[in-house]
């Protein structure tokens, strides 16, 4: 008897990068399709913006503009990572997608990463409008290497932000994730002095900024535009790396139990 050796090729990886290109496409698609979160999530953060760093700001010299830059860019990130994951993923868990999704044979990444990379895409599209914003109105000048280091931190900056919204998303109804998601997002961008600086606000609420996330990211692109910022970078960068992976394994708990 002869016997044939037969060399099974390993699985190609195209069919999983194309599954991502189409869920990419279909959930860019239904977020378009919904005026109520598209027009909040990146209108707003301009709009403060332009109220409260170029308007009311516009006594400081540029300096209030500089700093409200960076801030207002992370008050973008964050509700564009809390809402893009918390509403969404309630929903779709209450509707039964998310039990759907685990029946079938298919990876995890295949639902999160799309909604990943959108929240990551409306952060920088907030930064690239505070960024117009700052430099034809507030007379805010940056170099090169320091505009693409903000933009890029602030698309990054939204992904500590999903997994907690990925998080609450999880464990809160669809009818109340809304709510849940505002009496997170709204103190924590008021305390960690995305809204106005930390010297305006009482020594014992300033004290408890760094609890927040928010406040670590923001101190981040306080020193990538030269506004001073506290404590070290890498520091800063190193506990948003810890909340990102800490609720991303919360998540992972509650989708294994709830789905």
């Amino acid at each position: 008897m002869t016997t044939v050796d037969v060399t099974t090729p390993p699985p190609s990886r195209a069919p999983h990068w194309r599954s991502l290109a189409i869920e990419l496409r279909c959930e860019a698609m239904r977020l378009l399709r919904e005026p109520m979160y598209i027009i909040p999530t990146l209108l707003f953060p301009a709009l403060f913006y332009a109220m409260f760093g170029l308007l009311m700001g516009g006594r400081g010299g540029g300096e209030a503009a500089r700093y409200l830059l960076a801030t207002y860019g992370v008050f973008g990130a964050l509700g564009a990572g809390l809402f893009g994951f918390a509403v969404t993923v309630a929903i779709d868990r209450e509707r039964g997608y998310l039990a759907l999704r685990r029946a079938l044979p298919a990876r995890t990444s295949g639902w999160i990463v799309p909604r990943l990379l959108i929240a990551m895409a409306f952060s920088l599209v907030i930064a690239l409008e505070l960024a117009l914003l700052g430099s034809v109105f507030g007379g805010v000048s940056l170099a090169p290497g320091q505009w693409a280091l903000l933009w890029t931190v602030t698309a990054l900056g939204a992904l500590p932000f999903c997994a907690i919204g990925l998080w609450l998303g999880l464990v809160c109804s669809a009818n109340g994730a809304p709510a849940v998601v505002n009496v997170v997002f709204l103190p924590m961008a008021f305390l960690s002095g995305l809204w106005l600086p930390l010297s305006m606000l009482p020594a014992w609420l300033a004290q408890l900024a760094p609890l927040w996330p928010a406040y670590h990211l923001a101190q981040v692109a306080l020193q990538v535009v030269g506004q001073g910022g506290a404590g070290s970078m890498w520091g800063h960068a190193g506990v948003l790396l810890g909340v990102g992976v800490a609720f991303s394994v919360l998540a992972q708990r509650r989708f294994a139990r709830v789905g």
